[in-house]
């Protein structure tokens, strides 16, 4: 029950952070690179649940960055 459970929260959150940090506005600030990442990582209460998506993050940032790239440069 417990591994479902946790399965179904890593498939739920999977590319969350930067889903959210592109499409609300102020989440992201949508000019940096990785912002999925940053945003995982970022100091609040929902740190230690959002860590559970941050490879899925990487990955979805990573896929994202010539699009990224594109609306750069960034300091």
């Amino acid at each position: 029950m417990k591994l479902l459970a946790v399965s179904l929260m890593v498939l739920l959150l999977s590319g969350c952070g930067s889903v959210i940090s592109r499409t609300i506005p102020g989440q992201g600030h949508g000019n940096q690179y990785y912002p999925g990442v940053q945003w995982d990582v970022r100091d609040s209460a929902w740190r230690y649940l959002t860590i559970l998506d941050l490879p899925f993050s990487l990955v979805f940032d990573t896929l994202l960055l010539p699009l990224d790239a594109h609306h750069g440069p960034y300091e």
